[in-house]
């Protein structure tokens, strides 16, 4: 008897499977709105985890079909997106906010078509 296994990410990503249910966040607001809540030892862990994978990533996405993605490429390519948006506060600012920007925020009023 055969069984399968459902799995969220690409088997060669599987090792990022405890971030997709933080990171696999479907626009750029809730990736920020997520950076927000989470303390720079959070988006650091996650930075961590996934940087060393990301250009391997990439690649591996970009033998995909952009436009008829599975829903296990699509994760792994919102965690790429996650990745950008952490990127700043773990090597930049050293914090989830953007220095002295007070209560400012961003917002997006197209998200990229995907």
């Amino acid at each position: 008897m055969t069984t399968t296994v459902d799995t969220s990410l690409p088997e060669r990503f599987r090792a990022l499977e405890p971030w997709v249910a933080d990171w696999d966040l479907a626009t750029r607001v809730e990736r920020y709105e997520k950076r927000l809540s989470k303390t720079i030892d959070e988006l650091q862990d996650f930075y961590d985890a996934i940087a060393p994978l990301a250009e391997e990533a990439i690649a591996y996405l970009d033998t995909r079909d952009v436009n008829a993605l599975s829903d296990e490429d699509t994760r792994l390519l919102r965690l790429l997106y996650s990745m950008i948006i952490v990127s700043y506060p773990v090597n930049i600012f050293k914090q989830p906010r953007i220095p002295d920007s007070g209560a400012a925020f961003f917002d997006t009023a197209v998200e990229p078509a995907l």
